[in-house]
């Protein structure tokens, strides 16, 4: 039975539940990525140690209930990140590799934010055909035990800001006046994030 509208909002059905029945209710693939970005974000603003954000992020992804993922966010100060920009265009993207492999090339659109999270596995974000919605693309790196490699093309603006705990964060730099922006975030833990600016093959 589909729920029905509150205030012009059409509620999940977890939302009709009780409280105490939260905790048993299953969660969806959904509810396990937002958990992870508001533990990346809990972590970038130092409420969480490398360890604690390993095992944590780890323990998002194996969690098949409300509950599960409940304890792992209540006892950090966390707001839900936007997911629109004013124009309606999108704000905030996520590419995530577990024991796999996730690739972005070609024409694709870039959101404002994009978190890249490879966890024993591999991610290539490749931008040199790909649009531009902002002025300032920000890619946040989260590399544990796994790598991520960022293409940049000549002619864009990059800024890197990560770091590298028992790995290996490269750092280039490329300033172009009036040119779209990228600026890399994150950490690399027992893993590598390699960022290089190249031309688009023809």
């Amino acid at each position: 039975m589909r729920p029905e509208p509150h205030d012009g909002k059409v509620l999940a059905v977890s939302d009709h539940l009780p409280d105490r029945d939260r905790s048993r209710v299953r969660a969806a693939d959904a509810d396990r990525t937002l958990v992870a970005q508001l533990l990346s974000d809990a972590f970038a603003h130092g409420q969480l140690t490398v360890s604690e954000y390993d095992e944590r992020t780890a323990a998002a992804y194996r969690a098949t209930t409300y509950g599960e993922l409940d304890l792992l966010t209540s006892d950090l100060v966390l707001s839900e990140p936007p997911t629109t920009t004013p124009s309606g265009g999108s704000s905030n993207d996520r590419v995530i590799a577990i024991m796999s492999g996730a690739v972005r090339k070609g024409e694709w659109t870039a959101a404002a934010r994009i978190d890249a999270i490879a966890f024993w596995g591999g991610i290539e974000l490749d931008l040199r055909r790909a649009s531009f919605t902002t002025e300032e693309t920000t890619i946040n790196c989260v590399a544990i035990m796994g790598g991520i490699e960022v293409t940049v093309p000549p002619g864009v603006s990059v800024e890197v800001r990560g770091m590298g705990i028992m790995g290996g964060f490269e750092h280039v730099s490329a300033t172009h006046p009036g040119a779209p922006r990228v600026v890399i975030t994150g950490f690399a833990f027992w893993g590598g994030v390699s960022v290089d600016i190249k031309a688009a093959e023809k």
